[in-house]
């Protein structure tokens, strides 16, 4: 018989299997103390797991650390999950390089230096002499070196798997604690993502009664309108036909504007309260709900991950709002979905393209720099892009046109999408610091902030009984069901040109063409799920095409749309019926409730951008 041991939570758990060995495998996000190392979820879908990463901006991260229990003392052969997250694209040296201390012995191993993609990088054999055993993750860098998990066994001939689906079996051997799912508790409404849509929707709902979850992923809410992402609430709230919808948005949201500025002016904390008051809302941070369980065609359950000790929760309700943006739960619900851009005989749409496209709008990596008392000193990069006076960006700040990953699969391609953006960045500024003409102007500059959680615009959309288009837009064809106004422009983004002169195939700036509209009455049946009964969704995966997307997807908006599917909730449990019963049954009890709106009418009115995508012309999204 073999021992496979799996430290989690600062527990360990041992299980007889058959062979010949023993392995200990220690998740790095589990780390007792991370130092200033981050918990990254975005892509564990695609790669198997949240890793811990050193964000430091070019300056090394304080240690993670944790103590371990290993089974007997005695040699190990010690592997590192890791990638060179810059090989794509370079292969002079490696940004994100750490190393493994263990019992304050430095290990020789510099680890994120080979591979491309996830996988074990071979640390050697090492010489455990304590059985209680204290591992630290040694940042080197502070360029995002990214540790998912170190493994030791002393059965000198295996090989950990690399493949995901395989590691993932391992991962269930090593602990069968991690393959329990506990029941969260049965709930009238399951709210998945708490950005602005989300978090409007549960609060909503919460006020009308329903018991509601809300699963967010991220230890803050807000979204894109958080401190990770930075960018500002667009869009205009209290307007006809409803003009008491968006008094939520204005309860929780930032009084100030502005994409990427200091933390502060999002208010995370504002939002954050205004949930935890709600007595009927149970909150669930760093839960990442990627399963579904299906009875028919409805929604049964959703299943969520604890993104730092691997904990599986269950969540259970007769309804279910997607507000992951991703369209997540109704992709894996098989509801029917959208991706690119529709042709332009699709919908009737002169904006759209004559073919369709695999085409999306990017997502953005913002940052901005400080001034500081004394020069600054910033490492000379050799493993950036190629950069020169002509390509350089004489910038402090990188605003929502710093956007990558344009015909890219912005799901399962987001990893290299975001490490795309950071590359960028830190390419550009270590040309300013270290090369520029200019760099005299930039020497008692610092990186103050680079976003890690990339901004995202677009990816899926789901399918709903109404699919809106342009036509209706430019017409202004307004239907009963007429429900939160959306008050933008229509805002494509395309890549620069310019940029695509520099960066031919990898521009990492877009320009934005604004069409401009009247305030416009998004139909409920925008809101639920063509084939899915019990689904809901609110933000940028409604039922809209690529073109009308410009418009609906910024925050203000989105979250009037979760304000407004948080009352449809309720008015399924009042007359036990599904979100389409609303609109064939109860659509007069939905507008009575739009008309009072759930948010406090008495707060003074936050100023709103205008329909241009301005606030006085100086933003734009």
């Amino acid at each position: 018989m073999y021992k496979l041991v799996l430290f989690s939570l600062m527990a360990l758990f041992c299980v007889s299997v058959q062979a010949q060995k023993d392995i200990l495998l220690v998740e790095a996000e589990s780390f007792a103390k991370k130092g200033g190392w981050v918990v990254d979820q975005q892509f564990m879908d695609q790669m198997g797991s949240p890793f811990l990463m050193a964000h430091g901006m070019g300056i090394p991260v304080k240690d993670a650390s944790t103590t371990v229990q290993f089974p007997e003392k005695g040699k190990y052969h010690m592997f590192v999950r890791t990638r060179n997250w810059a090989s794509r694209w370079t292969d002079q040296d490696a940004p994100g390089k750490f190393q493994v201390i263990i019992n304050g012995k430095t290990t020789a191993p510099v680890f994120g230096t080979e591979s491309m993609d996830w996988s074990w990088q071979d640390g050697g054999i090492i010489d455990i002499s304590k059985t209680k055993t204290t591992l630290v993750l040694k940042d080197l860098t502070g360029f995002n070196g990214r540790c998912d998990a170190i493994l030791f066994t002393s059965d000198m001939s295996f090989t950990p798997p690399s493949d995901v689906k395989e590691l993932a079996n391992l991962r269930g051997k090593l602990n069968p604690a991690t393959g329990q799912v506990n029941e969260a508790g049965q709930f009238d409404l399951v709210v998945i993502g708490g950005g602005m849509a989300g978090t409007c929707a549960a609060i909503s709902a919460a006020r009308l009664g329903m018991k509601v979850a809300l699963v967010q992923d991220r230890p803050v809410l807000g979204g894109n309108n958080s401190s990770e992402v930075r960018v500002h609430l667009g869009g205009r709230i209290n307007l006809e036909p409803y003009p008491n919808l968006g008094n939520l948005v204005n309860e929780i949201g930032p009084s100030k504007e502005g994409n990427a500025r200091p933390y502060e002016n999002y208010e995370d904390d504002k939002k954050m309260e205004a949930v935890r008051k709600e007595k009927n809302i149970s909150l669930f941070l760093n839960c990442h709900a990627n399963k579904v369980n299906m009875k028919g065609d409805r929604i049964e359950s959703v299943q969520a991950t604890n993104t730092e000790n691997g904990q599986k929760l269950l969540f259970t309700a007769p309804l279910f709002a997607d507000c992951t943006g991703d369209a997540t739960i109704g992709v894996l619900a098989g509801a029917k979905y959208m991706t690119g851009r529709e042709n332009s005989k699709e919908f009737g749409e002169s904006t759209a393209p004559e073919e369709a496209d695999n085409l999306t709008m990017g997502s953005s990596v913002q940052w901005f720099a400080e001034d500081k008392s004394a020069t600054v000193p910033f490492p000379d990069i050799k493993w950036g892009i190629e950069w020169n006076e002509d390509k350089a960006e004489n910038l402090i700040r990188g605003d929502w046109n710093w956007e990558t990953g344009m015909g890219i699969d912005q799901v399962n391609e987001f990893e290299r999408i975001r490490d795309y953006g950071l590359l960028v960045v830190y390419s550009n500024w270590s040309f300013l610091k270290n090369h520029s003409i200019d760099k005299g102007k930039f020497e008692k500059r610092q990186l103050k902030w680079v976003a890690y959680i990339a901004g995202k615009r677009e990816s899926k959309r789901l399918v709903g009984d109404y699919i809106l288009r342009e036509s209706d837009l430019m017409d202004h064809k307004v239907y009963p069901d007429g429900s939160a106004p959306t008050s933008w422009t229509i805002d494509l983004h395309y890549p620069d040109p310019e940029n695509t002169k520099q960066f031919p195939g990898k521009e990492f700036k877009s320009i934005a063409v604004h069409k401009p509209i009247m305030p416009y009455p998004i139909p409920y049946r925008c809101l639920y799920s063509a084939n899915v009964p019990n689904l809901l969704m609110a933000g940028r995966n409604i039922s809209v095409s690529h073109v009308a997307l410009g418009t609906v997807r910024v925050m203000r908006t989105t979250g009037m749309m979760g304000e407004v599917i948080g009352m449809a909730a309720s008015v399924c449990k009042q007359h036990n019926t599904d979100p389409r019963g609303v609109y064939t049954n109860y659509l007069e009890d939905l507008i009575q409730l739009m008309q009072k709106g759930t948010g406090n009418p008495e707060l003074p009115k936050i100023q709103n951008y205008n329909m241009g995508g301005t606030l006085l012309g100086k933003e734009k999204h």
